[in-house]
């Protein structure tokens, strides 16, 4: 038996060169996404920052990570805070267990998190303020036992 030296086409399949930019779909159809995808959701930003908080506050990021992210004294309370919080610890990896917030206004969100470090349950509260560039920035932060 012979291969054939020309390439055959399937019924199905498209005959579009690889590296076409068209989606594959029927004319006028959106393409789709891989099957079994769920669409993208927006984390809010008291969970993003909480989780950037905890990776300051264990040692696992230098404090000027957050230059960029914070206002007013909350850098200054971060730069206190990591080298003696008690999240900095040769134990298992604090993790945020729970993080809720309440907005007071329209532009600053108030927020709670439970930290886990092995059995150990820690809180840790922190402010958040929407600038005029509609970008969020921690303004304060607090964890529970240590003065901020």
């Amino acid at each position: 038996m012979t291969t054939p030296t020309h390439p055959t086409t399937h019924p199905h399949r498209s005959t579009r060169p690889t590296g076409s930019t068209r989606p594959a779909g029927p004319a006028g159809t959106a393409p789709r996404g891989r099957a079994g995808s769920a669409p993208r959701r927006m984390v809010p930003p008291h969970a993003v920052f909480a989780e950037k908080l905890l990776a300051v506050l264990s040692g696992e990021r230098p404090v000027h990570w957050m230059l960029g992210h914070t206002v007013g004294e909350a850098y200054e309370q971060l730069v206190r805070l990591a080298p003696e919080t008690p999240l900095r610890s040769y134990g298992p990896r604090p993790v945020v267990r729970r993080c809720s917030a309440r907005p007071p206004g329209p532009n600053a969100v108030e927020a709670c998190a439970t930290i886990a470090t092995g059995e150990r349950v820690r809180a840790m509260a922190f402010r958040l303020e929407r600038g005029q560039d509609r970008r969020w920035r921690c303004a304060a932060v607090e964890v529970d036992g240590l003065p901020s």
